[in-house]
């Protein structure tokens, strides 16, 4: 882990959630530095591989020191591999475009809507299926989510709304209270659901107004976290998630398999059980999203499928998640 000294360097002393946003490293070399792999510099790609870095500095605190091969690391340093042109990759390698219903919303699964809420992260994870999503033109948020809003209102079929982006929780409590406001005359809507990495890397986020405005949106709420490795979690996600709990979210999490990261049946059952301890109960395990710049982290079918065995001869079926595929254009996730 980071060193009393390096930790220093990475935990300014105010602990608002906008103020550590923008002391997130966004500089592949000054991560490198920071976990002690300065000399490792001149393996980055130029440009950052055409994906920008960033990630919180609360976050890169749980990265072993000198530990090039640490999954969290892993999860947010650029790699030369990124450059790599991969057969039977895309940059909307799930269909999002082909899904499209209004600005910024994709309407794929019956019954659900999803909105790009935001198109900005905490952590720019290299994985992103996202890493290429016009986000300048799809932004759910903009004009108070009229469109958006306009689009739920017409469709009496959806049930369930789902933020996602980017990370929902990016934005200001205030705009999300625009949006929660905007649905009181949509009765047909009846759960709310925030897809989320910002509890685990920045876990300040969920904070006393944005609780006070989850516990008074009066929807079933569902809150899906994004961790991959037990790692990831420390004391103050534990806390996080126990905010969450208590404003009536039920917590679930969605991983994905990513070689060199999480591909073994020790590290996957640590997660689960890690996920349960906090108060989260492991919901999919996806199989890598083939986006353009990601081929490096795929798992093939046939060990992801032997992965999820051996965690499932270890573990109670409640913290074995559903190991499933997303494509383009099918009526829901396909599982495996």
């Amino acid at each position: 882990m980071i060193t009393a000294s390096h930790a220093a360097r990475l935990s300014p002393p105010e602990t608002d959630w906008r103020t550590l946003w923008r002391e997130a490293i966004t500089d592949p070399r000054e991560l490198l530095d920071v976990v002690g792999l300065a000399h490792l510099a001149d393996r980055l790609p130029p440009g950052h591989a055409g994906f920008a870095v960033r990630v919180p500095r609360g976050f890169v605190a749980r990265m072993r020191l000198g530990d090039a091969q640490d999954p969290l690391l892993l999860q947010a340093l650029p790699q030369l591999a990124e450059l790599d042109v991969a057969p039977g990759y895309s940059t909307d390698a799930v269909g999002d475009m082909a899904s499209r219903s209004a600005q910024g919303v994709l309407h794929k699964y019956e019954g659900r809507a999803l909105l790009i809420a935001s198109g900005s992260c905490a952590i720019n994870c290299r994985y992103c299926f996202r890493r290429h999503f016009p986000y300048g033109d799809e932004m759910a948020a903009a004009g108070q989510w009229r469109k958006a809003l306009e689009h739920v209102r017409q469709d009496t079929s959806i049930t369930e709304l789902i933020l996602s982006g980017g990370d929902p929780l990016s934005l200001a409590t205030a705009k999300l209270e625009e949006l929660t406001r905007g649905l009181a005359d949509i009765p047909h809507v009846t759960r709310l659901r925030i897809h989320t990495r910002l509890p685990v890397v920045l876990p300040e986020r969920i904070d006393v107004a944005f609780t006070d405005w989850l516990a008074a949106v009066p929807l079933q709420k569902v809150v899906v976290l994004h961790a991959n490795h037990a790692n990831e979690f420390d004391a103050q996600v534990d806390d996080a998630c126990a905010r969450l709990r208590e404003a009536g979210a039920t917590l679930l999490n969605q991983s994905v398999l990513l070689r060199g990261i999480n591909d073994d049946a020790e590290t996957l059952a640590a997660l689960s059980e890690r996920l349960f301890a906090a108060g989260v109960l492991p919901y999919y395990l996806h199989q890598l999203d083939r986006v353009q710049g990601a081929a490096h982290f795929e798992v093939d079918d046939t060990r992801a499928l032997a992965l999820v065995e051996a965690v499932r001869h270890r573990l109670p079926g409640y913290l074995v998640p559903k190991l499933v595929r997303e494509v383009g254009g099918e009526a829901s996730k396909h599982p495996l």
